[in-house]
């Protein structure tokens, strides 16, 4: 993704899901009540969540259920337009709060709690990478996930 010499714009609230929206329409893609809702649960959610986690705050939100198939759509659509990011060891979904900054994930997850800190640190994806295309291999989308404690939980 490159290197990103940058101050970061931290979004929350309101704030975070205007700029989703707006990410998303950017891109093309329409900006539903449903999509709104499935990232204002993300949004809301302190710890990464399930999509069925998402799908039952939602469906209670609505007053009818809402298949978690169609949320796992939605969060691909958010996971790939970077509103949303996947924490792939617990396979759930936390938001982005600077969604027009492209970075490599790295999150520190605690086992205890659950939570989930992304930090944003190039100079370590990019060894990364480096160390990818080293073994002749082009690296998409590294990910990558430290697990241990928080300082809460320490």
């Amino acid at each position: 993704m490159g290197k990103h010499d940058h101050p970061h714009v931290e979004a929350s609230g309101a704030s975070l899901a205007a700029a989703a929206q707006t990410a998303l329409e950017n891109a093309g893609e329409a900006w539903t009540d449903m999509r709104a809702q499935i990232f204002d649960a993300v949004a809301e959610i302190a710890k990464p969540a399930s999509a069925y986690e998402i799908a039952d705050i939602v469906s209670h939100k609505r007053g009818k259920r809402v298949a978690p198939n169609s949320v796992y759509r939605i969060l691909d659509l958010f996971v790939a337009n970077n509103l949303v990011r996947r924490v792939e060891s617990a396979n759930a979904f936390v938001a982005n709060s600077h969604p027009g900054c492209l970075h490599d994930c790295i999150f520190l997850i605690c086992d205890t709690c659950g939570s989930a800190v992304h930090v944003d640190n190039d100079r370590l994806s990019d060894g990364v990478r480096a160390a990818a295309e080293a073994a002749g291999f082009a690296a998409e989308r590294p990910v990558i996930e430290v697990r241990g404690k928080c300082a809460e939980c320490q």
